[in-house]
């Protein structure tokens, strides 16, 4: 992995020579590549330094390389890259996953044609979401508890995040114990593996049966911050079940997204955005770079 420091020994370079170096074989690389836009893309955002600065990635989920960095998480952003591309690659296009971010949802639409059957919500982005429903529900249920000096939900925090197959050996038989009982959590944690099955689904009309039954549930249930999610996958629901067609998540861009912040982290951060990018470009961009 890249350490700027370590490069900078080897070399006998600065800094800024490895840069300049760099940004060459960037260049050079890009100018290589075959015009042979992605037919899955993958859109995330990646948080550039601490507050509220943020940066657009593109991925190519089949090559899982980045093919494009963009300032900002806007729909300009996003509308960028699309519009590098002729009518011939857009059409080429075949699905787009990503989070509900409606700015990306925005530049989606008026750039790919037949969009609206394309964007596919991030499975994982949505179980997030339900398992901060579910934290939301212990925490509510843990401080009612502790008054009536019940501490049964203490320590518990992290189990319920687990999916049922992943508990660790060491805690599965207490987290049984405790899930096992009457509890608004217990209820909670059910209905968000349940949720899962949702994505076993190969038929567009069952998974949107499945998920009016587990709705209904849901909706029977006293659990607000459930109930919030599943209002929000609803409102949403055709570009959730599209998974049923095109079976793709962003997984591939989580995972370069941990290799640009293992990269960010060990060169001690970037100040400068364009730096950033050609160091994503470097590493992540499935570049030819080496010089002829």
């Amino acid at each position: 992995m890249y350490d700027d420091h370590g490069a900078s020994y080897l070399t006998g370079l600065s800094w800024d020579e490895i840069l300049r170096v760099m940004k060459r074989a960037v260049a050079r690389g890009q100018a290589r590549k075959q015009t042979q836009p992605p037919r899955h893309l993958g859109v995330d955002e990646k948080a550039f330094r601490k507050g509220h600065s943020y940066m657009t990635v593109v991925c190519d989920l089949d090559r899982s390389t980045v093919e494009y960095v963009s300032e900002e998480r806007t729909a300009e952003s996003l509308a960028s890259y699309y519009q590098s591309l002729d009518s011939k690659h857009l059409a080429g296009i075949e699905a787009v996953a990503m989070d509900k971010w409606k700015p990306y949802v925005k530049a989606t639409m008026e750039h790919v044609p037949l969009a609206a059957e394309k964007i596919v919500f991030d499975r994982f982005h949505i179980m997030k979401n339900m398992n901060e429903a579910v934290d939301k529900v212990r925490r509510d249920e843990h401080r009612e508890l502790t008054k009536q000096k019940d501490d049964r939900l203490k320590g518990t925090k992290h189990w319920w995040l687990y999916g049922s197959e992943k508990v660790p050996d060491k805690y599965r038989q207490a987290f049984r114990h405790v899930r096992d009982q009457n509890l608004r959590t217990s209820r909670a944690w059910a209905m968000k593996e349940t949720l899962r099955d949702l994505w076993t689904y190969r038929s567009v009309t069952w998974a949107k049966k499945f998920f009016e039954q587990w709705r209904h549930w849901v909706n029977r249930s006293l659990l607000q911050p459930v109930k919030k999610v599943s209002s929000m996958l609803h409102l949403r629901i055709e570009n959730v079940v599209s998974y049923c067609k095109h079976e793709i998540t962003n997984a591939v861009a989580e995972g370069l997204n941990s290799k640009i912040m293992s990269i960010k982290r060990r060169a001690g951060g970037y100040r400068n955005k364009e730096n950033f990018k050609t160091i994503i470009y470097f590493f992540c961009g499935g570049l030819d770079l080496c010089p002829r």
